[in-house]
């Protein structure tokens, strides 16, 4: 074993424990932004731009990360804008603090704000961290270690937003519950900042980008429909466009409609869905290693249209513990791995970094325009049902005419 591999496997090692740091802080910290936002009286509405416009900013970001892949090194930018995502939890703390002392009034359109450049320095590392991590792990096994590290990122974010949720609760009793965001976000930040320092022990193997490599995004916009993987980023896009649609209510749903308490709804919205991505991870990694990304996707797929919809059947929550939620965690565990597996086997080791970007910048804005789309439904004058669950409804039909129409244009690339 020569010396490099040596250096990649120890990186590999690595990686699964910084995305176990990072999961603790997206399980304490980013999970509970929405119901932040909620408990200072964020409107239905806001919580929906608390999704699109942070979202689109940050998508855009990632132009911004290519043009530096060309000077700068991959691990460089990763490390650098992970760290600075990380201090961004302090404006998010004194937000807090301002709410409490009754500072300034309008604290959801600060969290908005803050939330919106949090993102932004994330999403500039995105691309940089996807290229790297294509040069990183062996083609060959790339579907059996992604699944091994979401499943021990996905245990550690179900065992963090547990805890968050029991905290929230506890504190809720004291009549403390901004006391307890404060603890989240503050113990967030700390997991964040060891995932920055563990990035920078992980070796970066050496990448030379020519002038023949880049297109630029006009240019990908132009040819999107004429070749496959456009096609694939243009399905990914409707899919999220139409999912989002939904997903910035279901936070309110719970917490206002159906007023679960912090520990329930955490349990439904994100403990239940790991544990089935848990379990499924390492199936859907073997599975598409062995049939392809794209009978994944398939499958997947046609599951998630129907997620929205299942939430319309019953408001009880054992069966949304596992009916919608246990079903749809394994989905989505599947739709993700496949979704990354396909880009790293469709574009060449140059191209990952600048695809991925291109690939992130239309799902952010398939996420803008979905939750914006939401966010004026919302404020319609509907009476035969309950504003959420017709919002759920939309999101289902719109899912399946994207799956319909859009996949079975889309060829397989991982075994050609």
């Amino acid at each position: 074993m020569d010396n490099e591999t040596k250096l990649k496997e120890t990186s590999l090692k690595l990686s699964i424990k910084e995305g176990a740091s990072c999961s603790a802080m997206i399980g304490l910290a980013e999970s509970y932004i929405a119901p932040y936002a909620i408990a200072v009286g964020a409107l239905p509405f806001q919580i929906a731009i608390l999704t699109s416009i942070p979202n689109l900013f940050g998508s855009l970001a990632q132009l911004v990360s290519i043009k530096f892949m060309q000077s700068h090194s991959r691990k460089g930018i990763t490390t650098r804008f992970v760290f600075a995502n990380a201090l961004m939890w302090l404006p998010m703390i004194g937000s807090l603090y301002a709410y409490y002392r009754q500072v300034i009034t309008f604290i959801p359109l600060l969290i908005i704000s803050i939330w919106t450049f949090y993102l932004l320095l994330i999403n500039v590392a995105a691309p940089a961290w996807q290229s790297w991590m294509g040069d990183l792990v062996p083609e060959a096994s790339r579907g059996k270690y992604f699944g091994i590290r979401n499943t021990i990122c996905n245990s550690v974010l179900l065992v963090s937003t547990l805890l968050g949720g029991m905290l929230l609760d506890h504190f809720k009793k004291l009549n403390l519950i901004l006391v307890g965001f404060g603890v989240l976000f503050f113990v967030g930040m700390l997991f964040r900042l060891l995932s920055a320092f563990i990035l920078t022990k992980q070796y970066e193997p050496h990448i030379r980008f020519d002038s023949s490599y880049y297109f630029s995004f006009p240019e990908f916009i132009r040819r999107m429909r004429g070749n496959n993987f456009g096609r694939f980023v243009i399905f990914v896009m409707l899919t999220t466009l139409s999912c989002c649609i939904a997903v910035p209510f279901f936070a309110p749903y719970m917490l206002r409609d159906l007023k679960f308490n912090y520990t329930l709804f955490i349990l439904i919205a994100i403990v239940t869905p790991t544990i089935s991505s848990i379990i499924t991870a390492p199936l859907w990694g073997r599975f598409s290693d062995k049939f392809g990304n794209i009978a994944t996707l398939r499958i997947c797929s046609l599951v998630i249209c129907f997620i929205p919809l299942s939430w319309l059947l019953s408001r009880n929550p054992y069966y949304l513990i596992f009916v919608p939620q246990t079903i749809g965690g394994a989905a989505w565990a599947g739709f993700g791995l496949a979704t990354s597996n396909f880009i790293y086997d469709a574009v060449t080791r140059q191209r990952r970094g600048l695809c991925f970007a291109y690939y992130n910048v239309l799902n952010g804005i398939g996420i803008f325009i979905g939750a914006t789309i939401g966010s004026f439904i919302v404020k319609l004058p509907i009476h035969f049902m309950n504003i959420f669950l017709f919002i759920f409804l939309i999101s289902s039909i719109l899912r399946l005419i994207v799956f319909t129409v859009m996949l079975p244009k889309i060829k397989e690339v991982k075994f050609s």
